[in-house]
C-alpha cells in the first residue's frame, strides 16, 4: 500500500495505513488512452494536478486546483472536490470558498468510512498573499460536510502542504514545501508534520536548506517501524543545492540517503520516492541527466537510490518536445517496470505517459496532444487490472483561449 495514498502504487517496505489498497498491478501492454472526462472551466473546475483515487466501484475521486463557485484571491475560483462515476457522471462534492476552508486542494486520500483527507495549497486565513492564507488539511465527510483540520501560518508549522500519509490510529503525516524554523532566502525551508485526529500538530522536522536539503516535495513513505522517506527539491550538496533523498527516523533524526550533484544523476526531485522489496528507493528529478538536453540543464531522469546510497541512474531523457521533464512519482509493479508521466514542458509539448522496464528501455505508452490533455503533473493510479488512470493540468478543448482546463484519461489494455 502506498503512503502517497493517490497513487496505488507496489512497494514493500509494509506501511501501516488506514487507507485501503488497490494492490500490485500486473502492467499496461496496449496503449489504448481513453479521454474520461473533459472540464470546462468555471463551476465545473479547472486545473487537475494530483491524479485521481477510485473506490471498489469504480468510481474516481480528485481535485481541481481552480474553478468550483467560490472566490478567491485575485478573484479566481478556490477548487473543486469531484467524483466521476463509471458512466462519465461529473458531481462536485465540494467547492472551496477561499475563506478559512482553504484554496487550491491538491491531493486527496479516503478512509474505509468514505470520508476524505487532503490538503490546500493556499486558503486558512492566516498569514501569506496578503493574509490570504498559508494551506490547510482539510476532512471531507461523506455528506460533504468539510472540516479544517489544521491551517498553515507560515511560522515553524509550515506552509503549503502536500499529500498526506495516514497511520492505523488516524494520524496524519505530510510535508510542508515552505515555513519552518529555518529559512532559505525570503521562504521557510519547509518541515515533516505530524497531525493527530483532534487537529494538534507535530513538527517532526525542519528543513535548514543546508546539506539536509530544503523545500520538502510532495508524497512521503512510512514503513511499519515509524520511519519516513522522501525528497526536497533543494538543499544537499554544497555548492549545488540540487535536491535531496532523504530518510527520517521514528525519534526525528534525519539522514540524506542522496545528494543530487546536478549534472548526470539529476537535479530538482519535485515528488516523492516508492520501494521496493528490498528498501531500493525509485523516483524522478525534472532536471539533470543527458546534459546535452533542453538549455543545458538537461530533461530529467528516472533513478534508484540503493540501501547503501548509492544513486543509479535508471534513464536520462533526451527528447526536447513532449518526452521531458518528469515531475511525477513512478509507479512500480510485481514485473519491476515502472510506469510514469513526463510534462513535456522543455520543449513546449503536451507530455507522455511512459513505461521503463528493469532493463532500461523505455517504452512511450500515451502522447498528449492537447486535445486528449497536456501537461500530466500528478502521476498514475493503477487498478489490479492493469489500468492506468491519472489526469492533465490542461489540455481539452474550449477553454482559456483553448488552452483546455484538464482532463482525467484511462489507459488499458
Amino acid at each position: 500500500m502506498s503512503t502517497i495514498p493517490n497513487i496505488a502504487i507496489r512497494h514493500m517496505l509494509a506501511c501501516a495505513l488506514a487507507f485501503p489498497a488497490l494492490g500490485a498491478f500486473s502492467g499496461v501492454q496496449a496503449r489504448e488512452l481513453t479521454v474520461l472526462y473533459k472540464f470546462a472551466g468555471g463551476s465545473d473546475g479547472d486545473y487537475p494536478e494530483s491524479p485521481p483515487i477510485r473506490d471498489k466501484a469504480g468510481n474516481l475521486y480528485g481535485t481541481t486546483i481552480e474553478g468550483g463557485s467560490g472566490n478567491c484571491y485575485e478573484g479566481g475560483a478556490c477548487g473543486t472536490v469531484f467524483k466521476l462515476a463509471p458512466n462519465g457522471t461529473k458531481t462536485i462534492l465540494y467547492s472551496f470558498n477561499g475563506g478559512s476552508d482553504g484554496a487550491g486542494p491538491n491531493w486527496l486520500a479516503m478512509d474505509k468510512a468514505g470520508n476524505f483527507y487532503g490538503t490546500t495549497a493556499a486558503g486558512g486565513g492566516t498569514g501569506c498573499l496578503d493574509e490570504f492564507g498559508c494551506g490547510t488539511v482539510f476532512k471531507l465527510a461523506a455528506n460533504g460536510t468539510e472540516t479544517v483540520l489544521h491551517a498553515f501560518t507560515d511560522g515553524s508549522d509550515g506552509a503549503d502542504p502536500g499529500s498526506l500519509a495516514v497511520d492505523k490510529d488516524g494520524n496524519l503525516y505530510g510535508t510542508a514545501y515552505e515555513g519552518g524554523a529555518q529559512t532559505c532566502g525570503d521562504l521557510g525551508c519547509g518541515v515533516v508534520f505530524k497531525l493527530a485526529p483532534d487537529g494538534t500538530e507535530t513538527v517532526l522536522y525542519s528543513f535548514t536548506g543546508k546539506s539536509d536539503g530544503g523545500h520538502p516535495v510532495p508524497g512521503l513513505l512510512r514503513d511499519r517501524q515509524g520511519n519516513f522517506y522522501g525528497a526536497t527539491s533543494a538543499g544537499g550538496m554544497i555548492g549545488c543545492y540540487c535536491g535531496t533523498v532523504f530518510k527520517l527516523d521514528r525519534h526525528g533524526k534525519e539522514t540524506v540517503l542522496y545528494a543530487f550533484a546536478g549534472g548526470s544523476d539529476g537535479e530538482g526531485p519535485y515528488a516523492g520516492v516508492v520501494a521496493d522489496a528490498s528498501g531500493n528507493l525509485y523516483g524522478t528529478t525534472e532536471f539533470g541527466g543527458d546534459e546535452n538536453c533542453g538549455y543545458g540543464t538537461g530533461c530529467g531522469t528516472v533513478f534508484r537510490v540503493a540501501t547503501d546510497g548509492s544513486e543509479t541512474v535508471l534513464y536520462a531523457f533526451s527528447d526536447t518536445g513532449n518526452n521531458a521533464g518528469p515531475m511525477a512519482p513512478v509507479l512500480l509493479n510485481n514485473a519491476g517496470n515502472l510506469y510514469g508521466t513526463t510534462a513535456g514542458v522543455t520543449g513546449g509539448g503536451a507530455g507522455t505517459v511512459f513505461k521503463l522496464a528493469p532493463d532500461g528501455k523505455e517504452t512511450v505508452l500515451h502522447t498528449f496532444d492537447g486535445n486528449d490533455g497536456s501537461v500530466p503533473l500528478g502521476g498514475l493510479l493503477a487498478d489490479r487490472k492493469g489500468r492506468l488512470y491519472g489526469t492533465t493540468e490542461e489540455g481539452g478543448s474550449g477553454c482559456f483561449d483553448d488552452t483546455g482546463c484538464g482532463t482525467v484519461f484511462e489507459i488499458k489494455e
